[in-house]
């Protein structure tokens, strides 16, 4: 199976014993970036270009204001607090924040400039101006790597210019997983890495590299390392999940996230903050490697903690989050009328359809096809009868990201084909589910637990297997299995449908491979019983 070998060349990779302690940043990682700063400025702005290539904004922030408080005209601790608004892989940009930090070292572009004592710094400024100079983003992205490489090409011996230039094309992507370019950027990093093994950018940007299945086995080594270079940052605690979900090794997924959430929970008690700076995200991904390991109780109670930080704060984080965990959750256990109960105010959200999704199919199961239908419509009438054809904003919502098009178009195929197949219509259902994964299939590989909560060519097996056609069944399991390894519910399908077809030697190595991945399941989890029970009759 495609998985066992994933699963087995991700073991090749694997490090077994911790990096030794090389001093500098400690707990955030070691760098050797000079400036001309005052000793005293220069250590806060060591410790913020840390955080920043661990993507701790705010934190990264406050030492680069601390230094600028030490060394008024400390030109490259304006540039660190500007770099801190510009988010290159959440497609986020403050310009205004931004410009507001750069203005108070100088009026001008030209009066910065001369604020910087050398050439390199000056470089770092023109940088930075290129960035936030006006223009839509995906340009000034493309400017600025520009300017990065530059930088790169003059100071090769700059590790962090090469870090920054390598986070700076894959920001050029603009949330597609563009793997040339994915690829270039490794490239850089990969010599950065093997220069300073401690370098926090270096790990964090492979990981970011290398985080689909195809590619995870080379972000391996990264992964395991990264959280002992920074184990202060909470987002350095969360990124080697990203290796880890890919290819389905879901007790590290757990582990990295469980640690994550933790900090991210100490942190706000620390700085007596609000539930918004928890990290949801992590949350969320520990949630759906709660629900692949069959520990439903754990998934529900992780549901529970989004539910009440949702009604706390109100905020767009956390209610895009609460759709997400709701939706796995629902999809994963199967407890359609629990999944209903859970009500979220989304119309505001890009993931609103997907919110209408998990209504639409809980309405289903409770034999309610006009409210399934309801549903339906209501994701339609989004985008005026056909989901997914344009974009728009919604009552004064965000714009919306041309992936959640895509993602909405595939959610309201498989809503209808399910429809259809409840009332018989196979051919009509089956269609239907074909033009989704075809649409999924065409989309660029996306990290993290899926918006498209029941992958395209699952939900074609679970059909296929229904109509008693499991040979064409096991197919899409295994594809469903190539884009996401080690899926719960794909191996579950692809045991049944071997079984059916009548393979036992590969039924059996799907119920083994689901036995390990259940080996701390709920008793109540829906096939655990058969999956023990295949794999004490094949003894």
């Amino acid at each position: 199976m495609r998985l066992s070998a994933a699963a087995l060349l991700a073991a090749a990779f694997a490090v077994s014993s911790p990096l030794p302690a090389q001093g500098g940043g400690g707990d955030l990682g070691r760098i050797d970036f000079p400036t001309s700063g005052s000793p005293a400025a220069q250590e806060h702005f060591l410790r913020g270009a840390l955080l920043l290539h661990s993507f701790e904004y705010e934190d990264a922030a406050e030492e680069f204001r601390a230094a600028e408080r030490l060394d008024p005209g400390f030109a490259m601790a304006y540039w660190g607090e500007a770099m801190t608004y510009n988010h290159p892989l959440w497609m986020e940009r403050d310009r205004d924040g931004a410009r507001s930090a750069l203005d108070r070292l100088a009026a001008t572009p030209a009066e910065r400039q001369a604020k910087a004592p050398t050439r390199r710094e000056k470089m770092y400024l023109d940088a930075v101006e290129i960035l936030y100079a006006d223009g839509d983003k995906a340009s000034r992205d493309r400017a600025y790597a520009d300017a990065m490489r530059r930088l790169h090409e003059e100071y090769p011996q700059d590790l962090d210019a090469a870090s920054f230039y390598a986070l700076s094309l894959l920001g050029t992507c603009e949330g597609k997983r563009d793997i040339p370019t994915y690829m270039r950027a490794a490239a850089v990093a990969e010599e950065v890495f093997a220069k300073n093994p401690q370098h926090p950018g270096a790990a964090h940007y492979l990981i970011h590299s290398y985080d689909d299945p195809v590619h995870a086995p080379l972000g391996m080594r990264a992964a395991r390392v990264y959280a002992q270079i920074a184990p202060a940052a909470t987002h350095a605690l969360h990124m080697p999940s990203h290796i880890f979900l890919a290819l389905g090794m879901w007790d590290e997924v757990v582990a990295s996230n469980e640690a994550s959430w933790k900090a991210s929970a100490d942190r706000a008690k620390r700085k007596s903050l609000g539930p918004d700076a928890h990290s949801y995200h992590a949350l969320s991904w520990l949630g759906y490697a709660y629900l692949q390991q069959g520990r439903w109780a754990d998934a529900r109670r992780t549901l529970a903690t989004m539910e009440e930080d949702a009604r706390s704060t109100g905020s767009t984080k956390a209610r895009t989050h609460l759709v997400a965990m709701r939706a796995a959750y629902a999809v994963a256990t199967g407890r359609w009328s629990e999944a209903a109960r859970i009500q979220v105010s989304a119309d505001d959200l890009t993931s609103r359809n997907q919110n209408i999704f998990i209504d639409g199919l809980a309405a289903l199961e409770a034999g309610d096809r006009k409210g399934a239908r309801k549903a339906l419509e209501r994701m339609k009438d989004e985008h005026g009868g056909e989901a997914g054809a344009t974009g728009h904003s919604h009552g004064g919502a965000m714009p919306y990201p041309s992936s959640w098009k895509t993602t909405d178009a595939v959610l309201s195929r498989q809503l209808e084909a399910k429809i259809l197949f409840s009332e018989g219509e196979m051919d009509r259902a089956l269609a239907l589910a074909t033009e989704a994964a075809a649409l999924e299939d065409a989309m660029s590989f996306d990290f993290g637990p899926p918006d498209i909560v029941i992958p395209s060519h699952e939900l074609m097996g679970e059909m296929l297997l229904a109509a008693g056609r499991p040979a064409e069944a096991r197919k899409e399991f295994e594809a469903s299995l190539a884009r996401a390894p080690r899926r719960a519910q794909s191996l579950l399908g692809l045991a049944r449908a071997a079984s059916k077809a009548g393979d036992a030697e590969a039924a059996n190595a799907a119920y083994t491979e689901l036995g390990g991945v259940w080996k701390k399941a709920d008793a109540d989890v829906t096939g655990l019983r058969e999956v023990r029970e295949a794999l004490a009759g094949g003894r």
